[in-house]
């Protein structure tokens, strides 16, 4: 069962309203004021994911955006275009039609809808092991790369499984960098004492 929000046209209450079916007459709570509401069918219609869209049968129904033929069966959260089963993009319990989901996407709307991870486990490693090439640029790849590493421990990897050993990886190999240049530079001065 569907909730919907209105707000009562005498006192402008707004008011839950349950939609067993799409014809639904109340009463406001406050006002005692009775309204009559005409919902759109697919509100009240639940749908199974992966169906394909109904043809339309009759013309008192609506029918899709995007395809005219379909039977709508529910509008985009987003914009409030009717939308078949074939175009319905259901993102966390959000339906959103296909240009509407294209645009979050695109903007960044929301966080779970990221096209590219940046993946810092690997950004922390190449940073720790491929200055060791020219060992003198460790003396400033090592902090950056442990700073990295430990920073974006606990940020999501990607969608798929990844393990954090190469976080692990990274630290170890820049502390045992950041160790040498310790050492290094005590030992410079000690000899030169």
């Amino acid at each position: 069962m569907k909730v919907l929000q209105v707000d009562c046209a005498n006192c402008k209450t707004r008011l839950s309203v349950f939609l067993a079916e799409a014809s639904v007459n109340s009463q406001c709570a406050v006002c005692g004021h009775e309204f009559w509401i005409e919902a759109f069918p697919a509100l009240v219609k639940e749908v199974a994911a992966g169906q394909s869209g109904e043809t339309l049968l009759d013309d008192e129904e609506s029918s899709c955006f995007y395809h005219p033929a379909k039977k709508a069966i529910r509008p985009c959260d987003a914009c409030g275009r009717f939308l078949c089963a074939l175009c319905d993009i259901d993102v966390n319990g959000e339906h959103w039609c296909p240009a509407c989901f294209e645009k979050g996407v695109k903007k960044g709307k929301k966080e779970h809808l990221k096209k590219e991870n940046i993946y810092y486990d690997d950004i922390a490693v190449s940073v720790a092991i491929v200055p060791l090439l020219i060992f003198y640029l460790t003396l400033f790849t090592a902090p950056i790369a442990l700073y990295i590493a430990l920073r974006h421990w606990n940020t999501p990897l990607s969608a798929a499984p990844r393990g954090r050993w190469r976080f692990v990886v990274a630290i170890v190999f820049s502390v045992l960098e950041i160790a040498g240049w310790a050492t290094g530079i005590t030992m410079i001065f000690v000899m030169g004492t």
